[in-house]
Parts: C-alpha cells; structure tokens; sequence
C-alpha cells in the first residue's frame, strides 16, 4: 500500500473509500468501499424518550474537539463484544493529523473529570463520516451521537456515513444504502460548504434536543 499521507486520506474519503486495519497490532492498512454502506438518515433521526430524559437533566458534559487523540485510543481499547479494533498507530497518527488540520472532530462525554463516552470521525464539505465510538458509562456513546446529530443538523451537514451497519447502529436508527446510492449522495454532499461548528461548545442538552427539532 502507498504510504498515506493526511492529503490522500481525505482524497479518498471525497471518492468513497477509507482505510482499515486487520487489527490494532497490525501495521498494514487496506482500502475499503463496502457493496453496502451504513448511514444514518440526518433528517429522520429520532431520539427516545428515555434517551431525552437523560440529555434534558445535564447529567453529563458534552464537549467537541478537546481531546480527540484520547478519543481514538479509548474507542481502540478492547471492551465486552469488541474484544479487537481497526485502529492500529498508523491510523492513530494519520487521523490526529487530520484533526490538526480540522478535517477530522470528537465529541466527548463528560462525567465531572472523566471522559465516559464520546466518537470521532472525519469531515469535509457537507459530510462526517463516523469513524468509531465508545462508552464506559450507560447511554454515553448514544449521547455522544445525539449531539454530534444536533451539530451536523444545524452545520447544514447532508450525509453522515457510519461505514456498516451493525446492530447496534440500526437500534439507534442508520440504515444500509448500495454503494451506488452512497456515491450518488456523497456526490451532492460534496457541493456543501457545511459548518461544524455550528453549535456552541457548551450548550446545554436542552439546547441540543432543541436543534434536532428544529432542523429534522
């Protein structure tokens, strides 16, 4: 494989193909443009209403970007039923890269002084592409999701990409699309110019419910 550089990266992230691992411990990376894509449909996410209890009570604080490599190594670090991950050092240093350039965000979660949930991913024009997740208290990760949903909706976001579809991802609302329905609606996203940060980095969890209602 060509040795990557951050430019290539997110080259081919506007083409539709990302880079994976076989494992954390292995150094080679390889392309991917999966036959079916996961996505979650912006416009139709709907958050439950447990789900909005707990946003509604500011449980837990919600950053963006500050800490995005801690980030990346907690969705890396084995947990019940993801015993392995993709993210090897490679990937580690490329994204970070990325994220100094501002092409690529977390969201973290916040439980007083602990990072306890939290995601990141890639971004460019009107798409983010969510690249993983992780949770080390109930429901942090699916708060992490809702405000990062909340930003895009209000940044003017078109797509956001979620690679596969897993269950757990459906549970939470993303469908699977063909690799030619994905390209055709990365094309449009393309001509976007969206803002990420759109919403401001404190906002209350009220707020944040605020925004998906407004914009779905």
């Amino acid at each position: 494989m060509t040795i990557l550089t951050p430019e290539i990266l997110l080259n081919a992230y506007t083409h539709g193909i990302f880079p994976m691992a076989e494992s954390r411990d292995d150094p080679d990376l390889f392309w991917v443009d999966p036959e079916w894509r996961g996505i979650f449909p912006l416009h139709d996410f709907h958050v439950s209403r447990s789900l909005k209890k707990i946003i509604r009570k500011d449980l837990f604080k919600i950053t963006v970007d500050t800490c995005f490599r801690r980030v990346m190594k907690e969705c890396a670090t084995p947990a019940p039923g993801r015993e392995n991950t993709w993210i090897n050092r490679t990937i580690l240093d490329l994204y970070t890269e990325l994220h100094q350039r501002g092409s690529a965000h977390s969201v973290e979660v916040w439980k007083d002084d602990t990072l306890v949930g939290g995601l990141y991913g890639v971004s460019f024009a009107g798409v983010f592409c969510g690249e993983s997740m992780f949770s080390r208290e109930k429901n942090t990760s699916k708060i992490a999701l809702v405000a990062l949903i909340a930003r895009l909706l209000k940044g003017g976001y078109r797509l956001l990409d979620t690679q596969f579809l897993t269950d757990h991802l459906a549970s939470l609302g993303a469908i699977e699309i063909s690799r030619e329905e994905y390209h055709r609606r990365l094309a449009d996203a393309l001509k976007i110019k969206a803002d990420f940060y759109s919403l401001e980095p404190d906002c209350s969890g009220a707020e944040i419910l605020q925004s998906i209602t407004q914009t779905s």
